[in-house]
């Protein structure tokens, strides 16, 4: 691309977010406007207010009037969604990260098994939704446990456990589960990324055994980080987060339909202490968005993010040097009830 290219192209884009933005509400937040075709799907509210925009993505993120939920508007067009998610997403023979910090990543999953299953019977039926690589089905499996996983994209699913039965499925109503087969469903940050949240935790009701545990984590979209970060919050993942939580309405998304939450976590060691430092990053430094993360990647050419060898050395100092900084602010910000993700434990409630 030419530099007069280049120049025509962020000009177009610019005047494209002014439009967008105009289209859905005041920018400056203080005026709400109902926005056509719109209805928030966790409180039903029509009144939205344009928030700020993600990087080069032309819809702004809107957040409703009474719950707070955050998406984009206009929604994404199947062609972004499907073009975020490209095979390497999900890292190549079951790694998704480079060296050490994958090493870590599994000895985390590992340790976080022991919250999942805790009085859960020998044998019970655990489904993991969006399961990825299966990065939590291996030690589900090794503990006793009859492992399930629904997975929209079947070239995340190599190097995936054999113990497991995982389905190809756009959306978990059409995995075709029995009804009340599972004792406990995982959706481990993934309901932001599903297109209908909504219909995701009704199927859940339905396929869980009365007083079935579902396990549900997402990125808090009130946290303190998120407050603090604004567009550049690591945790907003542009453009595969379609949908942001904040606590009160993920409570709320869960409660209204069928289901009693009993406990609420806000401190994650595998997220919250990272997003510091990443959206610090994204906030304060002329990098390319999200840098450190897509350095740590394990599909990332490194030839093609655009970043010399003396800071790639810099950014690993950083995330080294920082943890105890970034994981005491994340114990306090937990401990303030405003963890970057929480994590919920919610039973099926009578019929």
């Amino acid at each position: 691309m030419t530099k007069a290219q280049d120049e025509s192209r962020s000009s177009w884009l610019h005047d494209r977010r002014v439009t967008a933005a105009a289209t859905a509400a005041k920018i400056d937040g203080h005026e709400l406007d109902a926005v056509e075709g719109l209805a928030c799907l966790v409180c039903d509210d029509t009144r939205f207010r344009a928030l700020f925009h993600v990087q080069d993505i032309l819809q702004p993120i809107v957040v409703c009037a009474t719950c707070g939920l955050g998406q984009y508007y206009p929604r994404l067009t199947d062609k972004q969604i499907k073009a975020a998610y490209p095979p390497e997403y999900y890292g190549h023979a079951a790694s998704k990260f480079r060296g050490v910090v994958e090493l870590l990543v599994q000895i985390v999953a590992t340790r976080h098994v022991d919250f999942l299953t805790a009085g859960l019977p020998g044998g019970a039926k655990v489904l993991d939704v969006g399961c990825g690589r299966g990065v939590l089905l291996t030690p589900l499996a090794d503990r006793g446990f009859q492992v399930f996983g629904v997975e929209i994209n079947e070239s995340a699913m190599q190097g995936s456990d054999p113990r497991a039965e995982i389905r190809i499925a756009k959306r978990l109503g059409d995995a075709n589960f029995p009804a009340e087969f599972f004792d406990e469903i995982i959706i481990w940050h993934v309901l932001e990324h599903v297109e209908d949240p909504a219909h995701t935790i009704e199927e859940c009701r339905r396929i869980l055994k009365p007083g079935g545990r579902l396990v549900v984590a997402v990125p808090n979209f009130s946290s303190l980080q998120a407050r603090w970060s604004g567009p550049a919050w690591f945790h907003l993942d542009a453009p595969r987060h379609l949908f942001h939580f904040p606590l009160g309405a993920l409570h709320r998304l869960v409660g209204d339909r069928g289901f009693d939450v009993r406990s609420t976590h806000h401190f994650s060691l595998r997220q919250n202490p990272f997003g510091w430092v990443q959206s610090a990053l994204n906030r304060y430094t002329n990098l390319p968005p999200n840098a450190l993360y897509r350095l740590m990647h394990q599909s990332e050419d490194l030839g093609s993010l655009p970043i010399g060898a003396a800071t790639r050395i810099l950014l690993w100092g950083l995330l080294f040097c920082t943890a105890p900084l970034t994981i005491a602010m994340s114990v306090i910000a937990a401990n303030s009830k405003s963890g970057a993700t929480v994590h919920i434990l919610a039973t099926r409630s009578a019929d």
